[in-house]
């Protein structure tokens, strides 16, 4: 699926349909430029699962938590060098638990990434407006199925 968005609140309106969609045990990964988004659509899926934390982007720390209708284990991989450093923090045990893994930079860790997971693109358009970003999400695994409910 893909939608072009002209704001962040559409971008977080995405979002926020998709965490209402989520289920116990999914993976979102996000993969896009600085500053295209990643963080924003991460605050519309918390919208989604009822979270109330301010959501900030776990560069530093590499992983937040947060509790909603589902626990969420956002994970920031953008620094991080070798796959051992992820192994060091758990990654296993957060990726392949109840909660909902949404990591941002997936693309770094690609072969750590289970097979079934949900790819979001997020891409800058900046011949149609600095705000503009094309967002194509894809369901890798038929679990996820229920992407196709997400309308702008």
């Amino acid at each position: 699926m893909e939608f072009i968005v002209d704001s962040v609140e559409k971008t977080m309106y995405i979002g926020k349909q998709l965490g209402k969609l989520v289920k116990p045990g999914d993976i979102l990964c996000l993969i896009g430029d600085l500053g295209s988004g990643k963080t924003h659509i991460t605050k519309g899926i918390a919208q989604g699962l009822e979270i109330d934390d301010y959501i900030t982007s776990p560069t530093f720390t590499i992983v937040n938590e947060y509790d909603g209708r589902l626990k969420v284990y956002h994970f920031d991989v953008y620094r991080i060098n070798d796959p051992d450093e992820i192994y060091a923090i758990g990654f296993d045990e957060y990726i392949f638990s109840n909660g909902v893994s949404i990591i941002e930079w997936a693309n770094y860790i690609e072969e750590l990434i289970p097979k079934e997971h949900i790819k979001i693109t997020i891409t800058k358009l900046p011949e149609l407006g600095e705000n503009y970003r094309r967002i194509n999400i894809e369901a890798e695994g038929s679990r996820y199925d229920y992407i196709k409910e997400i309308s702008l």
